[in-house]
């Protein structure tokens, strides 16, 4: 094994992987230190991939449960769902990609060293490998730190991994459970509750503290999604805060607290906690090199760098020191690729966070980019909006899947689009062309004049623009 690199990554997720496969391509001899025994971190092996298969998998139930209304026979045999056989083809998706991205070390010539690292100073790393032993590499132009982030907790909730769990445990689930409490309503949250709902748990509760679900989402589609799982049966709790949860042998007891202050004690057979996750730094040697630690995070630049020469960092484990910085796989990759193409000693540009798209993945998906109306009016902009209900649409009629809408914020000086939220049917693919159209600084006529094919779920996107202008034409 060789000991001395041009660059050495520290982690091999979405965010570590990327930037190696530019620093290579871009003639850097590069090394990814990774301490799990497969390449492609949390995303690849216990969040974006398995997760959307599991929903995928909801999503063919869904369609199997209709096939009377589809003009499809399945005899007389009800619709069941085999978890068993579901975990195997996930487990075999995620095989096939992480396969891939060691195919594309040997590629580019990226040396994979298997262990942990920590950060001894002047370029130089230690690892440790599965057997205790140590052995000390070095990076002649940067190290760049992805390690990630890790689920967290809540004070007064303690994983047993068995009952009160993580989404790992909850992913890997070979039955459907009688019932679950969901505690957070975030992406991860809210995709898990609508998991087990179109898998069949008849008993399912969301517990928010805060005043709606999805509280990073625009307000309308927040009230969307809440009255979509109310519709389905699940229990959606606002406001509530859990005081305490305790395993009581096959179940698990939970405490909260409603907005009004009455206690009331919730049992379910989990209780998987989706509040957030933490940076992961133990053991890296962060503070003994002279990182700059905010609340875990590394502080960083704009271009990634840390107030440390020869130490960058990206993904979840950074912050750039105005606020929460967004955990998402396609941001950390973003911000993996600038990196090294600024140690490669490219021109590069800072990220506009505006413009990062979101995507999760419950039943109805939701998809939005820039602004939320209430931050465009909170950051003074003179604002106007347009919505339009998928509903309306043939295309949407046809797959059965009418629920939500696209939303519109714009300013009115410039008639530039700020923001575009939507909840529906093909919403995480459909945000792509928001995405460009805020890229490009795109007004709202321009979008109006640009023509949408027919039928597809891409026309709500076109009128919506219309009705920003208060020209609907189908509505």
């Amino acid at each position: 094994m060789a000991n001395a690199f041009d660059v050495v990554v520290i982690g091999a997720g979405t965010g570590g992987y990327v930037a190696a496969i530019r620093a290579a391509q871009l003639g850097l001899s590069t090394a990814v230190v990774e301490r799990d025994q497969v390449l492609g971190g949390t995303c690849l092996n216990w969040g974006c991939i398995p997760t959307k298969a599991l929903l995928e998998h909801a999503h063919a139930f869904k369609v199997a449960r209709q096939a009377k209304e589809w003009g499809i026979s399945l005899g007389d045999a009800a619709v069941s769902i085999d978890m068993g056989a579901v975990q195997n083809r996930k487990d075999k998706i995620v095989q096939g990609l992480t396969g891939g991205i060691g195919m594309l070390f040997k590629k580019n010539k990226i040396e994979w060293i298997k262990g942990s690292a920590r950060l001894l100073g002047k370029g130089e790393i230690e690892v440790t490998d599965k057997a205790g032993a140590t052995s000390t590499i070095t990076a002649g132009r940067e190290i760049v730190v992805a390690t990630g982030s890790s689920p967290r907790s809540v004070p007064g909730i303690a994983f047993d991994y068995r009952r009160i769990i993580t989404s790992t445990e909850a992913m890997n689930l070979r039955a459907v459970p009688r019932s679950i409490i969901v505690m957070g309503s975030g992406a991860v949250g809210v995709e898990f509750a609508s998991i087990f709902n179109s898998f069949g748990t008849a008993d399912v509760t969301l517990i928010e503290l805060l005043p709606r679900i999805v509280p990073n989402e625009d307000a309308a589609v927040s009230a969307q999604l809440e009255k979509s799982f109310r519709k389905k049966k699940m229990r959606v709790l606002t406001g509530t805060r859990v005081t305490g949860a305790t395993v009581t042998g096959e179940s698990v007891e939970v405490v909260a607290e409603l907005p009004d202050g009455k206690i009331e004690t919730l049992i379910a057979d989990y209780l998987l906690v989706a509040t957030g996750r933490g940076p992961v730094t133990d053991g890296l040697g962060a503070e003994h090199v002279g990182l700059t630690l905010e609340r875990g995070y590394i502080k960083v630049d704009e271009l990634m760098r840390t107030g440390v020469p020869g130490i960058s960092a990206v993904g979840d484990v950074i912050t750039l020191g105005n606020g929460a910085h967004k955990q998402l796989a396609h941001l950390s990759s973003a911000e993996g690729i600038l990196a090294a193409e600024r140690i490669a000693g490219h021109t590069v540009r800072p990220i506009t966070y505006d413009h990062v798209p979101g995507c999760t993945y419950c039943d109805p998906e939701i998809g939005s980019v820039g602004l939320t109306e209430e931050q465009a009016r909170e950051r003074g902009y003179d604002v106007r909006v347009g919505s339009f209900p998928f509903g309306v649409l043939g295309r949407a009629k046809i797959a059965n899947e009418t629920e939500g809408f696209v939303k519109i914020v714009a300013e009115t000086r410039y008639d530039e689009i700020l923001g575009v939220h939507m909840i529906g049917p093909r919403a995480t693919e459909l945000v792509a062309q928001a995405t460009l159209a805020l890229r490009l600084e795109c007004t709202v006529e321009e979008l109006i004049r640009t023509i949408q094919a027919h039928p597809t779920m891409s026309e709500a996107v076109g009128e919506a623009a219309h009705a920003t202008h208060g020209a609907a034409i189908h509505m």
